[in-house]
């Protein structure tokens, strides 16, 4: 692989949470982000959050930092990552939160089936842990997730989506909770990756993890609480002026992770 490609996948985000925890990995995934783990120097948290933003390339942050303001104050590391072939949605969150490479979670193309193969929810369930997912209907995580013995709050828009999940934040009622918003995606595949209307929404994917951010600070002032800005692949700008991804090249498969700790008061 070329040297301009990041060299941490997005594999490593399930170890990495299981490691914050204090749970084993998984015998087979690949292993935890080390720039995470020499953050945090071996203390457990009590628990995570992670926002998935959809399609944000690590181009996107190169080229409109600015832009990104909020992400960097309210984070402790900015953290260039690997996405997966083909970087599209669904085979990407299922890299993400399984550990392992698209041929061995088994969605090898733009399809949603029900994972059966071991996930970062199915590790938590087994250790005791609560689990919620907080997506907008028909997309990815709203559906390759499914069957487990968690709560899943799917609703009609991202606005929704990301009210809820303040809510469950709030209560205090989860040790995991997994946000997915898909605007930004959405509305570059209609106008191009860097079109006011999609730059539009990745200012509000910027927004919408600080209102998180500043919701984990507020309300879970004893816990210890993992938080990170994921996104699960990048995006290009094709004929016509509209956006695409799925290809094996920068623009697609590098991205930009941010991650944080709050720690208990």
């Amino acid at each position: 692989m070329p040297d301009f490609y990041s060299s941490i996948c997005l594999t490593s985000v399930k170890s990495t949470v299981l490691e914050l925890f204090g749970l084993e990995q998984s015998r087979g995934d690949a292993p935890a982000n080390p720039v995470i783990t020499a953050q945090n120097a071996g203390r457990k948290i009590d628990r995570a959050v992670i926002y998935n933003p959809d399609a944000i390339a690590l181009w996107l942050y190169m080229k409109y930092t600015n832009k990104f303001t909020d992400c960097l104050l309210n984070s402790d590391i900015a953290v260039p990552m690997l996405s997966v072939m083909p970087s599209v949605t669904p085979v990407c969150f299922g890299s993400m939160y399984t550990g392992v490479m698209p041929e061995k979670h088994g969605i090898m193309k733009y399809e949603k089936p029900v994972l059966r193969c071991e996930t970062l929810f199915d590790r938590m369930l087994a250790a005791g842990k609560k689990c919620a997912i907080c997506s907008t209907e028909g997309d990815s995580i709203s559906k390759i997730f499914l069957e487990r013995d968690m709560d899943y709050f799917i609703y009609n828009t991202e606005d929704e989506v990301n009210d809820k999940a303040l809510e469950l934040i709030e209560k205090g009622e989860h040790d995991l909770i997994v946000i997915y918003n898909g605007d930004y995606d959405g509305t570059m595949h209609r106008w191009g990756p860097e079109a006011p209307e999609s730059l539009e929404k990745l200012d509000k994917n910027v927004a919408v993890y600080k209102t998180v951010v500043d919701k984990i600070r507020q309300c879970r002032k004893g816990d210890r609480v993992f938080y990170g800005f994921c996104p699960d692949h990048g995006c290009h700008e094709i004929d016509g002026g509209l956006g695409s991804h799925g290809l094996d090249c920068e623009d697609d498969m590098n991205i930009i992770h941010f991650y944080g700790i709050k720690e208990a008061e």
